[in-house]
């Protein structure tokens, strides 16, 4: 079994190469087992939404830290030696603690939501947890999140990408080693993130409407994940099969046998 610190190092590498990193997020143990099964798959990541939801609570951490950490820690140990990096929202109050527990349990990476909380008060918590995880002896990927876009509502939209970048010089200052900037984002604004911060710093999230796998490629983006989205796409199938089955139809073609 790969070791955590390496498991880390493997992580950080995969964010700084050339290639795009693709992460499709995962939820649970099945669900970690088969995205980690798939060809293709050189890392796992969390959806706190999707952890969340799939234990009835709303996501904006209403789960119990316990559990989460007791989820994703579950889903590290089905990954084996891949990767691991945990959705933790904005630390529960306590980023740095929250990011030992998380290493305790295998996890190498995380994300760490601003919820546009003021500048310093941001930076602290980025602080925090980059301490914790040298504490640990471990090159943590730290994936410092802006809500900047998902909360701009009518500010003006050039405003929103100063206030990201400004927040993202401030993270990576702080240690942090990328910046994730979720939110529908056109190729101009990911290309100024880039320009601003840095090839291989910034990630983006996958939703309807982003812009292609191929330019995010070409601008230099380090990593696109899906966040709750492979959690919809997965209940999109569940429900059809309801609903087909509820007018007499039958199983679809070509389902397989995953579990």
């Amino acid at each position: 079994m790969t070791s955590t610190p390496d498991k880390a190092a493997r992580l950080q590498a995969l964010h700084s190469a050339p290639e795009l990193l693709l992460v499709v997020n995962v939820w649970d143990a099945i669900t970690a087992k088969v995205v980690a099964e798939t060809a293709g798959t050189t890392a796992l990541a969390t959806a706190s939404h999707g952890i969340a939801a799939s234990r009835g609570y709303e996501d904006g951490e209403n789960i119990p830290r316990d559990e989460m950490i007791a989820e994703v820690g579950l889903i590290a140990q089905v990954a084996g030696d891949l990767p691991v990096t945990a959705d933790l929202e904005a630390g529960y109050g306590d980023p740095g603690g929250t990011i030992a527990r998380a290493i305790d349990v295998g996890i190498v990476g995380a994300n760490l939501e601003d919820q546009m909380k003021p500048l310093t008060e941001s930076v602290k918590a980025v602080e925090a947890a980059v301490a914790a995880a040298e504490s640990a002896g471990v090159d943590f990927v730290l994936n410092a999140r802006t809500d900047a876009f998902l909360k701009a509502g009518d500010k003006d939209p050039s405003a929103v990408l100063d206030e990201a970048i400004e927040r993202g010089r401030a993270y990576l200052d702080a240690g942090a080693s990328n910046f994730f900037v979720p939110g529908k984002l056109d190729e101009t604004q990911v290309g100024r993130l880039v320009e601003a911060l840095g090839e291989r710093k910034v990630n983006l999230i996958g939703i309807p409407g982003s812009i292609p796998l191929a330019t995010a490629q070409r601008l230099g983006v380090a990593r696109v994940s899906y966040g709750p989205w492979s959690q919809n796409v997965a209940l999109t199938a569940l429900a059809g099969l309801a609903e087909d089955v509820y007018a007499g139809g039958s199983l679809p073609a070509g389902t397989r046998k995953l579990n």
